[in-house]
């Protein structure tokens, strides 16, 4: 039986040369980049080459970027920092947010008070922008948390434009961007944005690492304490080989970005175009031209065969997700679709397709012949 992976928005499969980049670093290049010897002194050049070689990519300098061990506690210390040392007191963001942001608020509302507001959301996934305005007028000391593109339905955020309503506001502006980094070109010197984050494992790189982009003279504390690496922002020996591969994943996936896009969103259109034969009752939860490597489609199965839909699939080799892979093992409703769809409609499945340059069209064919099965 052929596996079939069809769920990259959770994570993707390591790169050959990724893997042999982070083996080369573990067998040779162990030393402490703290160190002061020759060994520690190759780790540090390895590990500020990489720093480099990933700010080049956003268009930014070296010293804007701070690693961490993943997209999650990026978003913790950027958002408690915002509250506890910049002063923040109200944040908006939206209900469609990953929980590493709305858990987050939910213990910064408990510990200090702050006012958290939500942007409406439209039927289709997107954000209100009238509606940010409106909220934006109120003279409070803000920051606005939207992500760019929302790892269950794909739906996009201009980031440029809302970075530019944060500006005109005078508003401090931060973004989950771990579904876009290494699968879109984003200028952080065009835009006008405080705070961005990033998973490696999102980009074909190592699980346990990370990075933020914090735009400099930010003011940001550490929200733990120890050595003073990461210029005295995140203590603790950095994990060179895992920063090495992070580095590596984003180098490929920026260099064949075109190439691999490409693929990828004529695989998509096949799937859509399989679904439609297959299915023709069935919906896209989201916009239609949301993010080229995911889908969310709501099929027309009655509602008995929802809690099994996955278990069926996998049994065929078929992996797939309900929701994001952090709430996938949970009966509750994805808590994006609940803001999007009808109560009867969320009763029914919805599957998140996700895809890489890994698929093929075989395994369109082979999900679409699972699905016609149960």
């Amino acid at each position: 039986m052929k596996k079939v992976y069809l769920d990259n928005a959770s994570t993707t499969a390591v790169r050959t040369e990724v893997i042999q980049e982070m083996t080369k670093v573990m067998t040779e290049d162990f030393g402490n980049p703290s160190s002061t010897h020759s060994f520690g002194r190759n780790a540090k050049s390895i590990l500020e080459l990489s720093r480099k070689s990933i700010a080049k990519h956003l268009n930014i300098t070296a010293q804007e970027i701070i690693f961490t061990s993943c997209g999650t506690e990026a978003n913790n210390w950027i958002l408690r920092s915002a509250v506890k040392d910049l002063k923040v007191k109200r944040i908006i963001t939206s209900k469609i947010e990953h929980h590493a942001v709305l858990y987050t608020l939910m213990a910064l509302q408990s510990e200090y008070s702050i006012q958290v507001d939500y942007v409406a959301v439209k039927p289709n996934g997107e954000i209100d922008i009238t509606d940010l305005v409106q909220l934006l007028s109120q003279e409070t000391k803000t920051l606005v948390s939207l992500m760019h593109v929302n790892n269950e339905t794909g739906t996009i955020l201009d980031l440029e434009r809302v970075g530019r309503i944060c500006k005109q506001y005078s508003v401090l502006f931060h973004s989950d961007t771990v579904q876009s980094i290494g699968k879109t070109k984003i200028d952080l010197h065009a835009i006008p944005i405080d705070f961005i984050v990033a998973s490696a494992h999102k980009f074909h790189g190592p699980k346990g690492v990370g990075f933020a982009f914090v735009r400099k003279n930010s003011g940001l504390q550490p929200i733990f304490y120890g050595g003073e690496q990461e210029k005295g922002l995140r203590a603790g020996t950095e994990a060179l080989h895992q920063i090495a591969g992070m580095a590596k994943a984003l180098e490929y996936s920026y260099t064949n970005l075109e190439t691999e896009r490409a693929f990828i969103l004529d695989l998509k259109n096949y799937l859509v175009t399989q679904l439609e034969f297959e299915f023709p009752g069935f919906l896209i939860n989201g916009t239609v031209d949301g993010f080229y490597n995911m889908l969310n489609v709501l099929l027309p199965f009655s509602e008995d065969k929802t809690a099994m839909i996955l278990f069926h699939l996998d049994m065929k080799g078929i992996a797939v997700s309900r929701g994001s892979a952090c709430q996938s093992g949970t009966i509750k409703p994805s808590h994006v679709l609940a803001e999007m769809l009808s109560p009867e409609d969320l009763k029914k499945p919805s599957l998140r397709i996700s895809l890489s340059h890994y698929n093929t069209k075989e395994d369109i064919d082979l999900l679409v012949e699972a699905l016609k099965s149960i």
